[in-house]
């Protein structure tokens, strides 16, 4: 999981105080979070999905597939 959010910061070019930003923590936190030495929580996880376009499954290694589940009407 861990190197998945940081090939997708990477991907958009962006530094770790960018997504620090982004998620409202400090740069020290966000780059615990990508070394794996501290456990992103649930609301943080949603948020990175929701920022990388992606699903919470792909971060947390569950499936291959970066590409959102389209949302379904109600």
């Amino acid at each position: 999981m861990y190197r998945r959010i940081r090939d997708l910061r990477e991907d958009k070019d962006l530094v770790q105080t960018d997504m620090a930003k982004a998620l409202n923590c400090s740069q020290r936190v966000y780059s615990d979070y990508e070394r794996g030495a501290l456990d992103i929580p649930t609301e943080i996880l949603i948020k990175l999905a929701d920022f990388h376009n992606t699903t919470t499954d792909y971060l947390l290694g569950r499936t291959d597939v970066s590409e959102p589940l389209p949302k379904t009407k109600r």
